[in-house]
């Protein structure tokens, strides 16, 4: 019973992943929101304790299953079911995708910019302990090593990210001659020395490669700069006041638009964050609205 809370407590939050039936990037809208808020952090554990109870009741009355004669004691599931559910923001919480923290009372974002979000270091330490411990290598030590290994892993990516953001915001403030705003250093998969670099300059944002191993961290070769576009062109008024466009511009963390003419006085409005699309078309981080004369 505590296996299977842990592993449905650890999961729990992602039910938004119904949002995707709900009409046009309502994932966008949903996702890592409500379920993943504070409310509902307070509210799972003593809902999921609830139902696991009821299981194990069910389970009991039917004798379908060899369980323990003692029931499950209702406070430890409740321990149980806490750690694992909120295991799963704070693990959210590290990536570039980011995560609402106070919804439903407040839908601002955070984020960590800390790992790729499916970090394959991380997957492998995990899966390596889980591995030894099921074939009896080593037994639970196994196990706990992989846990010290995967907190030590994060813990140093974390601090890279820290100074990463310093550097990389000072190399693209000397190559620009122009301040910072925002920043953006993401991890990418692989190679934990490699980062991508946003900055948020005044109209324009640019982008770079960085890297701990150069001897400029941020490549100036790797530079490019795009232009936030006109968010007060009626076409991208239109565009933005659509469910889509709202929804979209909600999520975007360093939105730009393009907007292409149509023809007839009509247009396409192209709506981009720069996280993970630098042009239009892109499937993930950009959508297409058009827009009447």
């Amino acid at each position: 019973m505590g296996t299977a809370t842990l592993l449905i407590g650890a999961n729990l939050p992602d039910v938004d992943v119904l949002a995707y039936f709900w009409g046009p990037a309502a994932d966008l809208a949903f996702r890592r929101g409500w379920t993943h808020g504070i409310l509902a952090l307070v509210l799972w554990p003593f809902l999921l304790t609830g139902v696991m109870l009821l299981l194990d009741r069910v389970m009991r009355r039917a004798r379908r299953v060899s369980l323990p004669a003692a029931g499950p004691v209702p406070g430890q599931l409740l321990l149980l079911s806490s750690l694992a559910i909120l295991s799963h923001p704070i693990l959210d919480t590290f990536n570039t995708y980011g995560m609402r923290w106070l919804m439903p009372f407040d839908g601002r974002w955070f984020y960590g910019d800390t790992l790729f979000i499916v970090d394959p270091w991380l997957w492998t330490a995990l899966g390596l302990g889980v591995l030894l411990s099921r074939l009896g290598r080593g037994g639970p030590a196994a196990a706990r090593i992989a846990l010290w290994a995967s907190f030590a892993y994060v813990a140093a990516m974390g601090m890279s990210a820290l100074a990463a953001r310093r550097v990389a915001g000072a190399e693209i403030a000397a190559i620009s001659g122009e301040p910072v705003s925002r920043l953006m250093v993401s991890p990418l998969p692989v190679n934990p020395f490699r980062r991508s670099v946003v900055a948020e300059q005044g109209e324009v944002y640019r982008t770079a490669g960085f890297h701990w191993l150069s001897d400029r961290r941020v490549d100036p070769a790797s530079v490019r700069v795009f232009s936030k576009g006109r968010m007060d062109h009626p076409a991208a008024r239109s565009a933005a006041a659509t469910t889509l466009g709202r929804r979209f511009l909600g999520w975007a963390r360093f939105p730009a638009v393009e907007i292409e003419p149509a023809g007839n006085d009509a247009f396409v409005v192209h709506f981009l964050d720069l996280r993970y699309a630098d042009r239009p078309g892109v499937r993930f981080g950009s959508v297409s609205i058009p827009v009447g004369p």
